[in-house]
């Protein structure tokens, strides 16, 4: 324990460069995700209004979105559908589902299966042509997320996907409509960078349906 956290046993004159140190890794921190964040604005403003209107389309047409990812990446996917389904603000409501969601489908088809097909089987099962898939990697291998993506295409469904560091397989993917990729070898940047994405992804949608 005091290998990790030596400033617990140290005397004050001691934690005072501890304590400094951390302030200026936090300031550093914070100031990395806001040119990141200014710099995505900048790449993917049209992208993102034209993944928009794509997804106002078909939700206008009856679509129900389905999100998927792994880790870190179910929980931002399982923030993307609340997102659409229960909005904090002013918007519409719109039909929504994490593929993480349910543990009993999850862990069926792990155990009868493989923990590869989780999501593309879920998909086979309940999306249609007009519906719209978004899964999230942070590295854009997960082997699960690309089958996803594989399945969806597939069927016909509006695909979606949010990677970091250059995009790994997902940038090579054919089967992705629209693809989201932020440049950091952070995992930590990645993911709150995409968040900021996702959430604008939904208010261009929502103008987009009006």
């Amino acid at each position: 324990m005091e290998a990790l956290y030596p400033f617990l046993y140290a005397d004050q004159s001691d934690v005072e460069p501890v304590l400094r140190a951390v302030s200026e890794s936090t300031a550093d921190k914070a100031r990395e995700i806001v040119e990141l964040r200014q710099q995505l604005a900048k790449h993917f403003a049209d992208a993102l209004i034209a993944c928009a209107q794509d997804m106002a389309d078909r939700f206008a047409a009856g679509a129900r979105l389905f999100t998927f990812g792994n880790g870190g990446s179910s929980s931002d996917a399982q923030a993307v559908a609340q997102l659409f389904l229960n909005p904090a603000t002013e918007g519409r409501a719109l039909p929504a589902l994490s593929l993480t969601n349910d543990v009993a489908v999850l862990t069926a088809l792990s155990n009868d299966i493989g923990f590869e097909v989780v999501f593309a089987r879920q998909l086979a099962a309940q999306g249609t042509a007009v519906d719209i898939a978004v899964g999230l990697s942070t590295s854009g291998g997960s082997a699960n997320v690309l089958a996803g993506f594989e399945q969806a295409n597939r069927r016909g469904m509006l695909t979606v996907g949010f990677a970091g560091y250059e995009g790994g397989r997902m940038a090579e993917a054919d089967t992705i409509d629209h693809l989201f990729v932020v440049p950091s070898a952070s995992v930590h940047r990645i993911q709150e960078a995409q968040t900021t994405t996702y959430n604008v992804l939904w208010e261009l949608t929502q103008l987009a349906l009006r």
